[in-house]
């Protein structure tokens, strides 16, 4: 699956961005609190998103991994924390 075909939106009512991760159809959610810490300031919803499509093979894996890691069941949203993405930023 390209990852054009999983959109991107930011949810205002939770503060955060949100994103399908592939072949799981439940939404991860990864709270403007975490970008803080990733952007080093404190970021608009733009700054999130554009942030996320520069990084988004980082974000995919850390979800990737974090399912296969909790078992996450097909369909169950979760959230990403900014460690979650930062441990696989360097891959």
């Amino acid at each position: 699956m390209h990852q054009s075909d999983n959109p991107v939106c930011w949810r205002d009512d939770i503060d955060a961005l949100a994103f399908e991760p592939d072949n799981h159809r439940g939404f991860c959610m990864v709270h403007r609190l975490a970008f803080r810490t990733l952007l080093q300031f404190f970021p608009e919803p733009d700054d999130c998103l554009a942030f996320f499509r520069n990084q988004e093979r980082a974000f995919r894996a850390a979800a990737a991994a974090k399912i296969a890691r909790r078992e996450i069941a097909r369909g169950v949203n979760f959230h990403l924390t900014s460690r979650d993405v930062i441990e696989q930023m360097g891959n």
